[in-house]
């Protein structure tokens, strides 16, 4: 089964991979072919593809631990939707709140 969370991380650190890597996965998470169809694009093995394939997902794995760019963003988001609730209530101490912390996310 296919962890759609490596179509994300791809959306982020596609361009840190191999080309041939980074093409690979794209094409198995992005357009849904499968390690065969893969596999005849690149004049490969099924196999070879497959290694590749987990060699990458390794590769994304590790960019996310150290660079974390999928994490602060869900916190960007949420820090995000918390301001909205608080505009919509006009605090704006907690508004002035959100923001710094906003910052902080940003600048880590």
């Amino acid at each position: 089964m296919k962890n759609l969370n490596f179509s994300y991380l791809l959306d982020f650190y596609k361009n840190v991979l191999p080309d041939r890597t980074a093409n690979m996965l794209d094409m198995y998470y992005n357009e849904d072919l499968s390690l065969s169809e893969i596999a005849d694009n690149f004049g490969i093995t099924r196999q070879g593809v497959r290694d590749l394939i987990k060699r990458g997902e390794e590769e994304l794995l590790k960019l996310e631990e150290r660079i974390g760019l999928i994490k602060k963003i869900e916190d960007l988001d949420k820090e995000i939707k918390e301001i909205k609730n608080f505009a919509k209530n006009k605090n704006y101490i907690e508004i002035l709140d959100k923001l710094d912390k906003l910052s902080e996310i940003l600048y880590l």
